[in-house]
């Protein structure tokens, strides 16, 4: 897999069925490995690791309703009084961030009420904070780290 713009990191890797599988520990399970889910558990490790989130309140690829519709968002971690603090759209290295990707998780945040968002294709991050009362974004260089 390719190198990320993340600090090196160790993984689980297994084989089966001619796919490569990698273990997710959120999930607690075996996942196939592919370039998302590469940038997904890169991610979580930098959330674990560098910003030191307590792994009980991450949360990996849980569906939420939308306009009648069910998304599936990457990452969710959580204050611990259960509302989301941060949620983390991750995407392949090959797919450029865009306004699209803005806009997608813009709409996840309308049901979740996140107070930080992150938007990351493994090489390249950006980190915002949400402004509710004027309706918009603001950009950080970094996002917090726990508390």
């Amino acid at each position: 897999m390719q190198k990320l713009n993340f600090p090196e990191y160790s993984f689980r890797f297994k084989n089966s069925e001619n796919k490569t599988l990698i273990f997710d520990e959120i999930r607690k399970k075996f996942v196939v490995l592919t370039p998302e889910e590469w940038v997904r558990l890169h991610t979580v490790r930098f959330l674990l690791n560098e910003k030191k989130y307590p792994k009980s309140l991450i949360n990996v690829e849980k569906q939420l309703k939308l306009n009648n519709t069910t998304k599936r968002y990457d990452i969710v971690v959580f204050n611990s009084d259960g509302s989301i603090f941060l949620i983390v759209e991750c995407k392949a290295p090959s797919i450029k961030i865009s306004q699209v990707t803005f806009d997608q998780i813009a709409r996840y945040n309308l049901a979740l009420e996140s107070e930080f968002l992150m938007v990351t294709n493994g090489l390249e991050h950006y980190y915002c904070q949400m402004d509710f009362e004027n309706e918009r974004y603001n950009f950080l260089k970094e996002i917090p780290n726990y508390k």
